[in-house]
């Protein structure tokens, strides 16, 4: 096997890209991801060949990726992080352990901190990442994670809030997080964060509206000590109470 390196390219614009991840691109031969990531990048990866395929096609691009490195040097992309709803897992569980020498996981920008650096500093105390997709978990458990994250006071950052086929999922868990939050509570939310067509709105728990949130969109819900200061969401880590 050659090498087949795995690179989350951050939130999709080439600035934001690491150097590693752009220098993995151009040692490979071969590019690998959905097709509307690979466009993303089309601009650095000209001249190489391509392996892309539509939606819900991840399973069909781990296997034609680690077939193509047999022999040659690969690249599959993510956006956001590999390792943080990417390639990256399928990957090594397709992977039996002689493989594993041969695969590098190359990190990204997520998309909750791409989003965060939009609406000042959210993220500042402990917080976590929920997907509110049900294509890999029962909604029952997507729900118990909300609910025990708000509990325990976390910023909570959902990722695929809200499509077509589960439009009430996101209303559900914000009545969820108000039953441990103050109406007061920052929300924010962001679409297409760091890339072509960003939007960022901030409003309050009380007065949260999920009229402009689709699957580009996340939404991040702040802790009981979280505030909005001007045009900024902060979640104070506590320097100030020393």
């Amino acid at each position: 096997m050659e090498k087949l390196y795995v690179i989350g390219m951050g939130p999709g614009g080439i600035e934001h890209m690491s150097i590693k991840a752009r220098e993995a691109l151009e040692k490979s031969q071969v590019i690998v991801g959905y097709i509307k990531y690979i466009d993303m990048i089309k601009e650095v990866i000209q001249g190489k060949e391509i392996y892309a395929t539509g939606m819900k096609g991840e399973e069909d691009r781990c296997k034609q990726a680690l077939k193509i490195a047999e022999d040659k040097t690969v690249s599959i992309i993510s956006t956001g992080d590999a390792g943080i709803y990417g390639m990256a897992g399928l990957i090594l569980e397709l992977c039996d352990e002689e493989q594993m020498e041969y695969v590098e996981v190359i990190p990204g920008i997520t998309a909750s901190s791409a989003a965060a650096s939009m609406v000042g500093a959210p993220l500042m105390h402990d917080n976590c990442n929920i997907s509110l997709s049900d294509l890999m978990t029962p909604y029952s458990l997507i729900k118990k994670r909300v609910e025990l994250a708000a509990e325990a006071d976390f910023v909570i950052s959902l990722y695929n809030p809200k499509s077509k086929g589960r439009p009430h999922y996101l209303k559900e868990s914000i009545e969820i997080i108000k039953k441990f939050r103050k109406g007061s509570t920052p929300v924010a939310i962001i679409k297409n964060a760091l890339r072509d067509g960003e939007e960022q709105e901030i409003s309050t728990l009380d007065t949260f509206k999920d009229d402009n949130v689709d699957m580009f969109t996340i939404v991040i819900i702040g802790n009981s000590e979280s505030y909005i200061k001007g045009n900024k969401f902060i979640t104070p880590r506590g320097y100030l109470n020393r």
